[in-house]
C-alpha cells in the first residue's frame, strides 16, 4: 500500500518543508528529539489546510497524512542507513 496515493497533489509540497523544519529544529536542539514529530504535526495542521484552501475535516486529515509521511520517511532513511545491527 502506497500512502502517497492518499495525499492530494497540492499537499505534497509540505513534505520537504516539514522535513527541513524538522532538521532545523533537531540541529538547534530547541526540542528533544521525541517531541519533533509532534511539533511537525502541529505545523502541518497549521499550514497544510491553508495551502489546500481552508480548514475542513478533509484538509486536516491531509495535514495529518503529510506529517505522517514526513516522519515515517525520515525514520525509513535513518533505519536504512544504520545497516544490520543486532
Amino acid at each position: 500500500m502506497d500512502i502517497l496515493n492518499y495525499v492530494v497533489q497540492e499537499g505534497l509540497v509540505m513534505i520537504p518543508v516539514l522535513f527541513i523544519i524538522g532538521e532545523i529544529v533537531k540541529g538547534t536542539e530547541l526540542l528533544s528529539n521525541k517531541w519533533i514529530p509532534l511539533a511537525l504535526l502541529v505545523v502541518s495542521i497549521g499550514f497544510t489546510p491553508l495551502l489546500l484552501g481552508s480548514y475542513t475535516a478533509d484538509n486536516i486529515v491531509q495535514a495529518v497524512l503529510v506529517a505522517g509521511v514526513t516522519v515515517f520517511g525520515n525514520e525509513l532513511i535513518k533505519q536504512s542507513s544504520k545497516g544490520d545491527v543486532k
